[in-house]
């Protein structure tokens, strides 16, 4: 494995993939008439469940429903590219640095002992799923999320990237500070050989004190579809250079502020084409890296709190068959804050206020420091119990909601490592109260990394599952009236347990209760497969 950096007539090549990885995990198969394996293909039927509920008379009627589905998924996987936008970044230099200690099996020093390079905090590569129950211990079986369907590994990814700063990656790492020197030592060579692509800068759109970042830009501060087609020519020249079956770009650069919505500006497809096109000052430059993925079928996902994915960029992503996915990296504090306030409704615990505190001395926390640029982050934070609160109508009455307030201060001296404080103050039995304070270190770019992976890995998955309803009868002797095969929704919501503000398709509802987005992603890849969903009754133990 070699490094590469553009080379001098500005051709787009990345951080080449390395050999394929030894995977000495358990595989399995389904022994049912609901799973064919092909030579190229897992083919599952699959009757999904549900419950439709109607109110007459006075009161509920629950039916029980059943729609049969086929999965099909391709089983190859092909050599994958991500490019990332920001790379010289806190996220991207670390996440880089990442796979290159894993992809190498490096050992290093630190103060406390001897490190082994490892994906922790990924949820395919480090988490593991129920498969079943053992036929003769009664135990269950648990095997890694990644072993439920062919999936990329992200030793394999090869990188490339767009920033506005020139800094060479290894530059780039140290200007972090994330990273035990030790451990920079073992990847400084590779990561100075990689320089960025220049990027788009438009300095409306970004807090002024990163312009002193801004060296290597593309000309031009408006949005344009010379831009645009500049991006795209990066994209193709990447995915030749490199022999590359799908590319797949990420946006880790700076949170910007929130575009205005403007109807005949970003309201449909064609008006927000019209509108880079005549150069209009309201199209974000995250926005204009999402039309260009889109225009090249690259797969784009934002992991800033922006709302790049304006109304038209939607649509366009519809109309192109595109996976789009948003917003916001869900790492710290807000995956704390989801899991905790869901479970805190489900006890019947009536929380009625919020106070979340955070301090960061990052250059996203520099960049924080304007008012536009945070009050996008504050929308991301600040939404993320409203369904929560709706699903409980005993302990919330219509309109009622908990207090919530985000404060976020930039410290330089505590760099990567962001405090976050949160108060949890909740009404409980006969008028009395409960608080519950929550002091939580965060190594931020620590935790972003594997996420970064996550969003690739699973992205990449759902570019090779099709799907078909049954609209008939199935017997499996026969074959019933099918639909034909089609893609998931362009919004790939499946990405939600990785996201702050989830992204779903228009008139779809939002869920950020953690543990339904992690069942969701589990038990849609159990699908595939002819296996039911996580089941936690566990009747074989309690009917004795």
């Amino acid at each position: 494995m070699a490094p590469h950096a553009n080379d001098s007539n500005g051709t787009a090549t990345g951080m080449a993939g390395g050999p394929a990885p030894t995977d000495t995990a358990t595989g399995f198969a389904v022994e049912s008439p609901n799973v064919t394996y092909g030579d190229d293909t897992i083919n599952a039927r699959y009757t999904y469940r549900t419950t439709d509920v109607s109110f007459a008379d006075g009161k509920y009627q629950a039916k029980p429903k059943e729609t049969v589905y086929d999965f099909k998924t391709q089983t190859k996987v092909g050599k994958v590219g991500l490019m990332l936008v920001g790379l010289g970044g806190n996220n991207g230099s670390t996440v880089t640095a990442g796979i290159l200690a894993n992809r190498r099996k490096l050992e290093w020093e630190t103060r406390e002992r001897s490190r082994k390079a490892n994906y922790y905090g990924s949820v395919v590569m480090s988490s593991t799923v129920k498969l079943g129950t053992d036929t003769k211990t009664g135990k269950d079986v648990n095997l890694p999320l990644h072993n439920l369907l062919p999936m990329a590994h992200p030793d394999n990814i090869v990188i490339g990237w767009w920033d506005i700063s020139g800094l060479d990656l290894a530059a780039a790492m140290d200007r972090a500070q994330v990273l035990e020197p030790t451990l920079k030592s073992l990847v400084r060579k590779e990561m100075a050989g990689m320089t960025p692509l220049p990027s788009i800068y438009y300095p409306n759109f970004i807090a002024a004190n990163q312009g002193d970042r801004a060296d290597n830009i593309i000309p031009g501060s408006n949005a344009c579809m010379e831009h645009v087609d500049h991006i795209r020519k990066d994209i193709r020249d990447f995915k030749h250079a490199n022999g590359l079956d799908k590319v797949i770009v990420l946006w880790t650069a700076n949170t910007e502020r929130y575009a205005n919505l403007i109807p005949g500006v970003n309201d449909t497809a064609d008006n927000l084409l019209k509108a880079i096109s005549a150069g209009h000052t309201e199209i974000a430059p995250s926005t204009v890296f999402a039309v260009a993925s889109i225009l090249e079928s690259a797969p784009f996902i934002n992991g800033s709190p922006q709302n790049t994915f304006v109304p038209g960029c939607i649509q366009l992503a519809e109309q192109h068959h595109t996976f789009i996915g948003g917003d916001d990296f869900k790492s710290g504090q807000t995956k704390m804050k989801s899991a905790l306030v869901d479970f805190m409704i489900n006890a019947g615990i009536k929380l009625t206020s919020i106070a979340s505190y955070n301090h960061l001395g990052n250059n996203d926390g520099k960049n924080l420091s304007s008012q536009k640029q945070f009050r996008s982050k504050e929308i991301s934070k600040s939404t993320v119990v409203d369904d929560m609160v709706a699903a409980n109508n005993v302990l919330y009455k219509e309109g009622e909601h908990p207090d919530h307030t985000v404060v976020i201060k930039y410290m330089p001296a505590v760099g990567d490592n962001k405090r976050a404080l949160d108060e949890y103050y909740a009404e409980i039995f006969l008028g009395g109260h409960q608080t519950i304070s929550m002091f939580n270190v965060c190594e931020d770019s620590l935790l972003a990394s594997p996420l970064i992976i996550d969003l690739v890995l699973i992205t990449e998955l759902f570019t090779r599952i099709q799907w078909r309803q049954h609209t008939t009868a199935t017997t499996h002797q026969g074959e019933s009236d099918c639909q034909d095969w089609k893609s998931f929704h362009s919004v790939l919501s499946v990405l939600s347990y990785l996201l702050k503000a989830p992204l779903t398709p228009p008139g779809a509802p939002i869920v950020n209760a953690l543990a339904k987005q992690r069942s969701a992603l589990v038990n849609i890849m159990k699908a595939c497969v002819g296996l039911e969903p996580e089941n936690d009754m566990t009747l074989e133990h309690k009917l004795f």
